[in-house]
C-alpha cells in the first residue's frame, strides 16, 4: 500500500480545505493508499522565529492581516516573510528530514507555497526515490520562490497561466500536469435539485427578486456593511444574503441596518453550497476558492482588484474577466454601478451561461495524476 503525505497549513483557509477535499475523494474511491494529513506548522514550530520573539507565529500574523483587511503592504511583506523563511532554511530542512526519517512516506504532496524548496530537499535527503508533488491552490504563481521551485518535482496546475509559469521556471513538460480548475470540496458536486423559490421564502426573501450572496470568508469583512449600505439606493430590484461567519459584531450591525431592500444575515454556516443555490450572483473577495465555488454553482461574481488585493490573488480577478464570469471593480465603493450593469437585460444570464460552461473536475482528476506518478509514468 502506497503512503502519501498531504502537507497543508492554516495561513488562509484554502490549503487545509484542499487537502481534506482530496483526502475525502480518495477515501470514497477506496484507493489502496495510506494518506496522512500533515500540518506543516506543527512540524516547523521549533524554527518559527516570530513565535519565539512575539508569541505569534508567521501563520498567525498572516491570518491576522487577512482578518482585519490589513493587506495594503502585502507586496512588500511577502518578500520579508520569504526572507525569514530562507533565513531558517537549514533548520527547516533538518526538522522536515527528521520528521520524514521517523515517519517514512512514498510521496509528499504539497498544498502550500513558500516552503517547497525546503520540503523537497528534506524529503529527497531521506527518500531519494520518492515522489514530490506541488499542487497549486492558487490560479497562478507569484514568483519568485512562491509556489514553483526549480527542483525535482511534479507540479499540478489549475489554469493555463500556471502551466506557462511552471514551464518558464524550467520544469520539464512531462512534470507539469494541467487539471481543470481549483480543488473544491465534494459537496459542491453533490447538490441535488432544490426549489430555490421555496428556499428564499424560508429566509424571508422574495422568490422572484434577483439575489446577491455577499461572502468574505470565515470572518466576514468590514466592507460587507459598506456594500449593504451602498446598495440601498440601487435602482433595480435586488435582495441580499450576507454570510458573516464568526464575526458576530458584523452580523449584529447588519441586522440593525435600516434597509429598503430585503436582507437575510447569516452567521457561521457549513452550508455555503446551499446558500449559493439560492443566489443569482456572488459579491466577495477574489480568492481562488470562493471564485471557483461560485462558478461551480453557476454564479457570476463581482470582485475587487486594487492595491489592497493580495498580490497572489490579483490574477484571479483577471481570470474572471478573461472567462466572462463576472465583473471586477477597483473598489466596492463602486458596487452599485456593478450591480446595475450585471442586472441589465441579458447580462446576468450570459455570465451564468459562461460559468456553467466551465467544468471543473480537479478534485477527481488529481488522484489519477498521483497514481500515474506513483506508477512511474508522467
Amino acid at each position: 500500500m502506497a503512503s502519501l503525505d498531504f502537507v497543508y497549513f492554516d495561513a488562509g483557509g484554502g490549503h487545509r480545505s484542499a487537502a481534506t477535499a482530496l483526502h475525502a475523494v480518495i477515501g470514497r474511491e477506496r484507493r489502496p493508499w495510506h494518506v496522512r494529513l500533515v500540518n506543516l506548522n506543527d512540524v516547523l514550530l521549533p524554527a518559527d522565529i516570530l513565535k519565539k520573539l512575539t508569541g505569534r507565529g508567521l501563520q498567525d500574523i498572516y491570518n491576522l492581516l487577512l482578518r482585519y483587511g490589513w493587506t495594503l503592504g502585502m507586496p512588500q511583506l511577502l518578500p520579508l516573510m520569504h526572507g525569514l523563511i530562507r533565513l531558517r532554511h537549514s533548520s527547516a530542512v533538518e526538522l522536515l528530514a527528521r520528521y520524514w526519517g521517523r515517519t517514512p512516506t512514498d510521496m509528499v504532496v504539497s498544498l502550500v507555497p513558500q516552503f517547497n524548496r525546503a520540503m523537497s530537499e528534506a524529503f529527497r535527503a531521506v527518500n531519494p526515490q520518492g515522489h514530490y508533488v506541488t499542487v497549486l491552490t492558487d490560479m497562478a504563481d507569484y514568483p519568485p520562490h512562491f509556489w514553483i521551485e526549480r527542483v525535482d518535482q511534479d507540479v499540478i496546475c489549475g489554469t493555463p497561466r500556471a502551466v506557462q509559469q511552471a514551464l518558464a521556471a524550467g520544469l520539464p513538460s512531462e512534470c507539469v500536469h494541467r487539471v481543470s480548475g481549483m480543488i473544491l470540496k465534494p459537496e459542491f458536486y453533490e447538490q441535488g435539485t432544490h426549489d430555490s423559490h421555496d428556499g428564499r421564502r424560508r429566509l424571508g426573501l422574495d422568490p422572484e427578486t434577483p439575489t446577491g450572496l455577499v461572502l468574505f470568508g470565515g470572518y466576514g469583512a468590514p466592507s460587507m456593511y459598506g456594500i449593504a449600505r451602498r446598495l440601498q439606493s440601487v435602482s433595480r430590484p435586488l435582495q441580499l444574503i450576507l454570510i458573516c461567519g464568526h464575526n458576530r459584531k458584523l452580523a449584529d450591525r447588519l441586522r440593525t441596518l435600516r434597509s429598503r431592500i430585503a436582507m437575510h444575515v447569516e452567521g457561521f454556516t457549513s452550508e455555503v453550497p446551499r446558500f449559493m443555490q439560492l443566489a443569482d450572483f456572488l459579491i466577495g473577495k477574489p480568492g481562488p476558492g470562493s471564485i471557483s465555488e461560485a462558478v461551480a454553482m453557476k454564479l457570476p461574481v463581482i470582485v475587487e482588484k486594487n492595491a489592497w488585493t493580495m498580490p497572489q490573488e490579483r490574477y484571479n480577478a483577471d481570470w474572471v474577466v478573461e472567462n466572462g464570469v463576472g465583473i471586477v471593480v477597483r473598489s466596492f465603493r463602486g458596487i452599485r454601478g456593478a450591480i446595475e450593469r450585471l442586472l441589465e437585460p441579458g447580462v446576468l444570464e450570459k455570465c451564468r451561461a459562461r460559468a456553467a460552461a466551465i467544468d471543473n473536475r480537479a478534485v477527481f482528476e488529481i488522484p489519477n495524476i498521483l497514481q500515474r506518478i506513483l506508477d512511474g509514468g508522467k
